[in-house]
């Protein structure tokens, strides 16, 4: 039996029609009743449906379910950017992937968003002291979903990381807002430095499929890195740089390339 609809439902469009969704869902394929249920229908909110999901997918025999679950639901009540940065992720994806037709897919299916959400929870544990327990998270998301986002890293909101296989972001690494990033593409550093030594990513960035950006370098707002570029230097705004290793080839060819996904050069 599905949660009823609560005051919060009723004034929150995107969670409206996250439940409607789900409801359709349900309808159309009975057999997944019981996961639709479970990961939206049961609960009153998106931060709620949330905290639930990520916990069945991070648990296993060393963190059970219900211990994550609370560990998650505190993160999402002491600091509500979390649940906003879900909120522009989901939109992020929704509007940009192709492949994505209904705003239930990346909560229920896609890897790139589910593995999003747990580096923010893995972050917060990180600013509250508590490494060992985002270490745990960052393993277990490494494990589940090839994504190993360092829970130091310092990540905007509005991210969408399509396919998101393969995906390395290290500690000292700083993506802004509204940026998108394809499978494959690492944000790493160039030695064993342990001081500042990870890229810093402008607002509204495209990083293609299988590109490396290496060193504390910084890649301008609205800029597009071509698929299977390496980065080494510096990539001013709105620029297009593609190779190895990654030269200037021209602008950026639009305003918001994160947003168009345009990868052709």
């Amino acid at each position: 039996m599905s949660h009823p609809r609560s005051q919060v439902e009723r004034f929150d469009p995107v969670w409206a029609q996250i439940t409607s969704e789900a409801e359709a869902a349900v309808r159309d394929e009975p057999l997944m009743g019981a996961l639709v249920h479970g990961g939206i229908l049961h609960h009153p909110s998106m931060a709620r449906a949330l905290s639930y999901r990520l916990s069945m997918k991070l648990a296993s025999s060393e963190m059970p379910d219900q211990l994550l679950r609370e560990i998650i639901d505190a993160a999402f009540l002491a600091d509500p950017a979390i649940e906003s940065a879900a909120r522009a992720d989901l939109m992020a994806v929704y509007e940009r992937d192709p492949a994505c037709h209904r705003m239930i897919q990346p909560i229920l299916f896609f890897k790139g968003y589910q593995a999003l959400q747990a580096y923010r929870v893995a972050n917060w544990l990180w600013r509250e002291g508590r490494f060992d327990m985002a270490y745990f998270i960052q393993m277990r998301v490494s494990e589940l979903f090839g994504v190993d986002v360092h829970p130091a890293a310092r990540l905007g909101k509005g991210l969408m990381i399509d396919h998101a296989h393969s995906i390395v972001i290290g500690e000292t690494a700083v993506v802004g807002d509204n940026v998108s990033m394809l499978h494959s593409v690492t944000l790493g550093g160039t030695g064993k430095e342990d001081d500042d030594r990870h890229p810093k990513i402008g607002d509204g960035v495209l990083i293609g499929a299988g590109a490396k950006v290496l060193g504390n370098i910084r890649v301008g707002n609205c800029s597009r890195i071509a698929a299977g570029s390496v980065v080494l230097e510096d990539v001013p705004p709105c620029k297009t740089v593609a190779g190895v290793p990654a030269r200037i080839v021209g602008e950026a060819g639009c305003s918001q390339p994160s947003v168009m996904m345009n990868q052709q050069l």
